[in-house]
């Protein structure tokens, strides 16, 4: 299987400890030696713009931020793009399935997922997609 990843998703980007050193690190190191790696290039500015405003875009960019969360979001169409012939998985941060056309939450900054799906259908690779995002919380009492 192949897996998008650059190194640059290994440093922490922000204070949430979800995005701690490390966590990364440890999921390469558990499959380096089963997949094949192929490093994650950032997506281009016209892909970011069909999913967000430039109010959004300049806040991710006032933020600090943009460079890494286009990466990701870059990550997510290498990922989808070679989806649509073989399994593929994009082991990249920020995650972004917080962010909306306009806002953003926890550690997401651009919804990478609607980035690679959004541009896989303005190129007619796709007329519709499924998207299961499972995002649990445990609780202890």
């Amino acid at each position: 299987m192949k897996v998008i990843y650059h190194e640059d998703f290994d440093h922490s980007y922000c204070s949430d400890p979800a995005a701690a050193p490390g966590r990364i690190e440890a999921v390469v190191k558990a499959i380096r030696n089963r997949v094949s790696f192929i490093e994650a290039i950032r997506a281009n500015a016209e892909d970011i713009e069909a999913v967000h405003t430039k109010s959004h875009i300049s806040m991710v960019n006032s933020e600090a931020v943009y460079d890494i969360a286009a990466l990701a979001a870059g990550g997510a169409i290498q990922a989808a793009e070679i989806g649509l012939q073989e399994p593929c998985f994009a082991l990249i941060r920020p995650p972004g399935h917080h962010a909306s056309k306009g806002s953003a939450w926890g550690f997401c900054y651009f919804n990478n997922m609607a980035v690679a799906l959004e541009k896989l259908k303005r190129e007619n690779r796709i007329q519709r997609a499924f998207v299961l995002d499972i995002d649990t919380e445990l609780h202890s009492k």
